[in-house]
Formats: structure tokens, C-alpha cells, sequence
């Protein structure tokens, strides 16, 4: 069976560089095997996490397709903007409003048990996101996904893309299909994947 990887950027920027990573990792993924579903932020809206709205009208419609998602796949493949040194207010959403169970027979975090993740990240700063990712990686393994170890991080963003949103320095291109094909790896072997040989 292939493993099944949702995809997606934590912005909803339409010219997003996090955008443009995901798709370059979601193709080495695919090279691997698996079957990658890539999905906009930006067609979900969502209000803030509410549990006053929740209690009153239970989980918005967005929230349950997102969640029927992850659901389905079994593993996440997340690129992830850096804002003030953290999250963005966007994931960080999405992510509270999956983790809500729909009933009480429901299992805490039903949607994220079992996941396996791989993180990204691209930014015009010099650290290309890492900070962020602390955050990310924080969050998603204290709700029960396995996050891989290895990651990589896109600095100069705004200079590091050509036209066709690829990455200009092939090597980059190279270490960030890596991470996509790791994660495939992984979801189909139980392997965690050796390192890329590319500094984040």
C-alpha cells in the first residue's frame, strides 16, 4: 500500500514561498511512492478557535473537512512560516481546531494519533524559519505525531526562487525533495531516514 501524505503550507499567501517548498518536497515524496495531497489553507477559512462556538454549533464544516483529511492520510508534510520568531496564527488554528473531537465517544486527538510528520520551512530572514519550526515541532509531538528529525530550511527566500517556483541552487532542490521522500520512506518502512547531507 503506498503511504498517504497530506501536504500543505502554513500560509495562505497566494504567492507564498512555503507554498512553492511544499510542492518541490510533495514531488519528491511522490518519487517515492506515495500518494501526496496537496491543499491550500487559503480554500478552508476558519474563525479562531472558539469553544464557545464550539459548544454552541460544534465543529464549522472547514474544520471537519480538514480533519477528515488527516484522517485519511498518514502522514503530514508541513511547511511552515515564520511569524515574530513562531507560528503562524493560521496553522496554529488549524491545528486546535483538528485536535477537537466531534463526539464524546471520540478519542482525544483521534486525528493525529498514529501521524508521521516532516517540516519545512522558508523565509527571507537568515535562519530561514528554524525558530519557527521549534514551535511546530513542539506542538505536533505533544499531541502524539512523530516528527522526523531532520528538516530543512529555505533563508532568502524572497532570492531563493526562479520563476517556476524552483528553488535556483540545485542542491537545495535536491536536500528539500529529500525530506518529502523521508517522510514516504518512513510511513512505508518504519526506517528513520539518514540525513540529506545538506545543513539546515
Amino acid at each position: 500500500m503506498a503511504a498517504k501524505i497530506l501536504a500543505f503550507a502554513g500560509s495562505a499567501r497566494k504567492d507564498s514561498w512555503n507554498k512553492k517548498l511544499i510542492q518541490i518536497a510533495s514531488e519528491g515524496a511522490c518519487e517515492k511512492g506515495a500518494e501526496v495531497t496537496v491543499i491550500d489553507l487559503k480554500d478552508f477559512p476558519l474563525p479562531i478557535f472558539d469553544q464557545d462556538l464550539e459548544s454552541a454549533s460544534g465543529l464549522p464544516e472547514n474544520a471537519k473537512k480538514i480533519k477528515k483529511l488527516f484522517i485519511e492520510h498518514d502522514g503530514l508534510l508541513l511547511a511552515c512560516p515564520e511569524y515574530n520568531s513562531s507560528i503562524t496564527p493560521l496553522l496554529k488554528n488549524v491545528i486546535d481546531w483538528v485536535s477537537r473531537a466531534e463526539t464524546k465517544e471520540e478519542k482525544p486527538l483521534s486525528a493525529y494519533q498514529g501521524k508521521a510528520a516532516a517540516l519545512l520551512a522558508a523565509s527571507p530572514g537568515g535562519l530561514g524559519g528554524l525558530r519557527g519550526l521549534v514551535t511546530v515541532r513542539s506542538i505536533l509531538g505533544n499531541i502524539g505525531v512523530i516528527v522526523l528529525p531532520e528538516q530543512m530550511a529555505v533563508s532568502k527566500a524572497h532570492e531563493a526562487f526562479d520563476a517556476t517556483g524552483k528553488l535556483k541552487d540545485p542542491k537545495q532542490e535536491v536536500a528539500v525533495k529529500k525530506i518529502g521522500a523521508n517522510l514516504a520512506d518512513f510511513l512505508t518502512r518504519g526506517v528513520i531516514p539518514a540525513k540529506a547531507g545538506i545543513p539546515i
